[in-house]
């Protein structure tokens, strides 16, 4: 597996969200095709759902040869498991950068929230995205090791980030660095699917509740 050190307060954190299958691994996928085909797939999954989302219709609107997606990605799973992959890796960059700016737990617990809402906001697909992997995984044995592995590095990567602003006096965390990640995660989870299916219910009154549950785990 791959692994990346995320700058800023989780530098001491190995973030590993690139694992992919052996043959994967000896073919970069920086270049610009493989990032536009990674970026057909997303499109494709959020607008037909994995099962209609072919190697075909990917890659039409990527504008590549249907051989060039089985090169890169062997099957369509993999292909939707690097899109979820990539995605996960640029937004915990984000939330890193933007939690670097945090001076108190008050700061740190509203700049998470922000940054849910943006995401729902403004990149509406990543849930979805992220959900249709899940279901596959219950389908796809290889899929589901990978799945777990992402959740597993996403969980770590996290908590690393609760420790160092606990260790500088930031939060003060009512249970393991994990165990609240894995708590923060599951009320995201839930906001996000809630978000998307009432967008135009207001979510004031629920987000004060949220923010209220997350202030128990990482203050005093």
């Amino acid at each position: 597996m791959n692994a990346a050190v995320m700058p800023g307060r989780a530098d001491a954190g190995v973030m590993d969200v690139h694992a992919r299958p052996a043959d994967a691994r000896r073919r970069s996928l920086s270049g610009e095709k493989a990032q536009r085909i990674i970026d057909a797939m997303r499109r494709s999954v959020a607008q037909r759902g994995t099962a209609a989302s072919t190697f075909d219709h990917v890659s039409r609107e990527a504008g590549v040869s249907r051989g060039l997606l089985h090169y890169y990605f062997g099957t369509k799973e993999q292909l939707l498991a690097e899109a979820v992959r990539r995605d996960c890796k640029l937004r915990l960059e984000l939330l890193e950068r933007q939690l670097s700016a945090a001076k108190t737990a008050d700061d740190f617990i509203d700049l998470m929230a922000q940054n849910l809402q943006e995401t729902v906001s403004h990149d509406p697909d990543f849930v979805p995205l992220v959900f249709e992997l899940f279901t596959l995984s219950r389908r796809n044995a290889d899929i589901a090791v990978e799945y777990a592995g992402l959740m597993r590095s996403t969980r770590e990567h996290v908590a690393a980030m609760l420790a160092a602003a606990q260790s500088e006096g930031v939060l003060r965390l009512h249970a393991e660095p994990e165990a609240v990640a894995e708590v923060l995660f599951s009320l995201g989870d839930g906001f996000a699917l809630r978000l998307l299916t009432e967008p135009d219910r207001d979510f004031t009154q629920t987000f004060r509740a949220g923010i209220a549950c997350a202030r128990t785990l990482l203050t005093d």
